[in-house]
C-alpha cells in the first residue's frame, strides 16, 4: 500500500503483473527498452527518440493500471486511449524497425530493428485484445458474458 493524502492509502494492483494485460505491458516496455539501448549503441538519434518515447508511454500505462489511477481519473476513457497508443506505437516502431533492418550499417541497428519488430507485434496484440474488450454502447459497470 502506498500512502495517499486523501484516503490514507492507495491500492496497488499486484494481480495485474500476472495477468495477460500486465505481462503484455511489461514485455512491450522491455522490448522498447532493449531496442532503445541497441539504437543508442549504434548512435541512431531518430530511432533513439521514437523508442524512448514509446518506452515511457508504455511504462506510464503500466503504472497507471498498477496504481489503479485509471479508476481515479474517470473523465478519460483509458482503454480507448490505450488502444490508440498501441496501434500508433505498433505502426511507428514497425516502420522505423523495417527501415533500420533494411539500411543497417552497425549491428546495433540491426538488433534494435529486430527487437522493434517484436515490440510492434506485441503492441498489435495488446491493441487487438483491448479493442475486443471495449463496449461503446454500454455503461462501464456492466459486464458482457461471451
Amino acid at each position: 500500500m502506498v500512502k495517499d493524502s486523501v484516503n490514507g492509502t492507495m491500492e496497488v494492483d499486484l494481480a495485474l503483473l500476472k495477468s495477460t494485460k500486465g505481462l503484455l505491458k511489461i514485455a512491450e516496455a522491455v522490448c522498447a527498452f532493449v531496442a532503445f539501448v541497441c539504437y543508442t549503441v549504434a548512435s541512431r538519434p531518430p530511432y533513439i527518440a521514437a523508442t524512448c518515447m514509446e518506452f515511457f508511454i508504455t511504462l506510464g500505462f503500466l503504472v497507471l493500471y498498477l496504481l489503479k489511477l485509471n479508476k481515479m481519473f474517470t473523465f478519460i476513457f483509458w482503454p480507448l486511449i490505450d488502444v490508440f497508443n498501441s496501434f500508433f506505437a505498433a505502426v511507428l516502431v514497425c516502420i522505423l524497425s523495417l527501415i533500420a533492418v533494411s539500411t543497417y550499417t552497425v549491428k546495433g541497428t540491426l538488433g534494435g530493428g529486430i527487437v522493434g519488430l517484436v515490440a510492434a507485434t506485441l503492441w498489435c496484440l495488446d491493441g487487438y485484445i483491448l479493442f475486443k474488450k471495449i463496449t461503446f454502447n454500454k455503461p462501464r459497470t456492466t459486464t458482457v458474458v461471451t
